[in-house]
């Protein structure tokens, strides 16, 4: 069965998945980069809709295959963890995923003002582009780098119904974390996590201190940085002005949405997200 590392886009995913593929994956708990992340595989992807007939061009057409695609995934009985920045809904009369299919959920939200930061560089969009996109209710994502291929459609929804259709949600058990209490207590974070995990799978093998120590030193935010320099880093994307690949490890911690907006900008912010902030405990 599934577990899902979820999250909105640039809340934190890579460095969650990075934690969990050192962790699960390693003897050692030491992280070396794509080879370990490469364990954590994202869904919605092509790749699991292979075997299934669907029509590319039409986006969300792969939603009624969702399911169908989790089921052939878990035929080998084996516990399994997915990336997915999907919103936990239905899309027409087709459910993302069930009980059948996932045994629960990791999902990692972060302050919504250094979001709009972070999705601005990435994707090379101004500020009020990103915003648009963050409160877009029917916003989705996809390769856009293929023409008329959606085959990798992932309905992400704004960033606001994203997180609440998984803190909210009455189908699966979901550990909800913030980012900033992750980046402040990483070792305790992780250690719940992990506690998380293995109540969900029944593993009676207990927490390793170690293991944990050495994954939360090899994915911290400087030496994630490192490896992307020294080896390149699968994720990132290429420019469209300067035709090189923009590092994906960029500010993280440091990223202070007090320090990249002027005062009018953050008013607007904070007018807009006033009830998420309230409600997730953001000042």
């Amino acid at each position: 069965m599934i577990i899902w590392l979820a999250s909105y886009p640039k809340n934190g995913n890579t460095w969650l998945r990075s934690l969990i593929s050192a962790y699960y994956y390693t003897k050692d708990g030491i992280f070396l980069g794509d080879n370990h992340l490469k364990n954590v595989q994202q869904f919605p992807v092509k790749k699991y809709l292979e075997s299934f007939d669907y029509d590319l061009s039409i986006p969300g057409d792969t939603s009624r295959l969702w399911v169908l695609a989790q089921e052939k995934i878990n035929e080998d009985r084996k516990i399994k963890f997915f990336k997915t920045h999907n919103a936990l809904v239905k899309l027409g009369n087709n459910d993302f995923t069930n009980r059948v299919n996932s045994l629960g959920g990791i999902y990692i939200v972060r302050d919504p003002r250094n979001v709009l930061d972070s999705m601005s560089r990435h994707f090379q969009i101004d500020h009020d582009k990103a915003l648009e996109v963050m409160q877009d209710k029917k916003n989705f994502t996809y390769d856009f780098k293929k023409k008329k291929d959606y085959s990798d459609y992932q309905f992400i929804s704004s960033w606001e119904l994203n997180y609440q259709s998984w803190k909210n949600n009455n189908l699966l058990p979901i550990k909800f974390l913030k980012y900033e209490d992750l980046l402040s207590e990483t070792f305790f974070v992780f250690k719940e996590i992990i506690e998380f995990i293995n109540k969900l799978t029944n593993n009676k093998s207990g927490f390793s201190r170690e293991k944990a120590k050495n994954a939360v030193n090899t994915t911290s935010f400087e030496n994630l940085k490192k490896i992307e320099e020294s080896n390149g880093f699968s994720e990132s994307i290429i420019s469209r002005e300067e035709k090189k690949k923009i590092p994906f490890f960029h500010l993280g911690p440091k990223n202070n949405w007090q320090k990249n907006f002027d005062e009018e900008f953050i008013e607007k912010l904070n007018n807009i997200f006033k009830k998420n902030l309230i409600e997730l405990g953001y000042k």
